[in-house]
């Protein structure tokens, strides 16, 4: 498990299930109820966040190992990693200023041992997760699931459902 001070959860599914889609519901339902939530995202590909011949990219490029882009309304480091190993979840949320934070969600690591949501749509054909990972803490899938199940469920198509089971389960491990 990991060890924070702020509850994470994840949003464990294959590919091509929804899960940024459900995140992008999800995440102004959370605001709305005054949380403020985290996102990591982990991506399995090289991904290029500044654009060439712009002057972060181009210094970047030019061998600083790390850039800090910043204006009146947001900021952004970027590091160059000289390793090519994958990212460990909890290395990134140690580089998280956690103190304005009430959760974290994930996108990805769904490996790893932390709770998690899994998302299933028993249409793409793919096996449930739950089965091999007991930290899953709550399904949600488009479709009734025939597999008997103790974990809540909950309907993939209801985001305002899931932001209130999310709500419940943070404020369940502050009591």
């Amino acid at each position: 498990m990991l060890n924070t001070q702020l509850p994470v959860i994840g949003f464990a599914a294959f590919s091509g299930t929804g899960k940024t889609t459900l995140l992008k519901q999800v995440i102004p339902l959370l605001r709305a109820q005054g949380l403020r939530p985290g996102l990591i995202k982990h991506a399995h590909h090289q991904v290029e966040f500044d654009k060439p011949g712009k002057d972060s990219y181009e210094l970047r490029k030019a061998g600083a190992g790390q850039v800090l882009l910043a204006s009146s309304n947001r900021w952004a480091l970027m590091a160059e990693e000289s390793e090519t190993s994958e990212p460990e979840l909890p290395v990134l949320l140690a580089r998280m200023d956690l103190s304005v934070l009430d959760l974290v969600l994930v996108e990805g690591f769904r490996h790893l041992s932390f709770p998690k949501i899994e998302l299933h749509r028993p249409s793409l054909g793919k096996p449930l997760l739950y089965e091999q990972d007991d930290s899953i803490i709550a399904i949600a899938s488009d479709e009734p699931i025939s597999h008997p199940c103790e974990l809540p469920r909950l309907d993939l198509n209801d985001p305002p459902a899931i932001a209130d089971f999310i709500s419940h389960y943070c404020a369940s491990l502050s009591s």
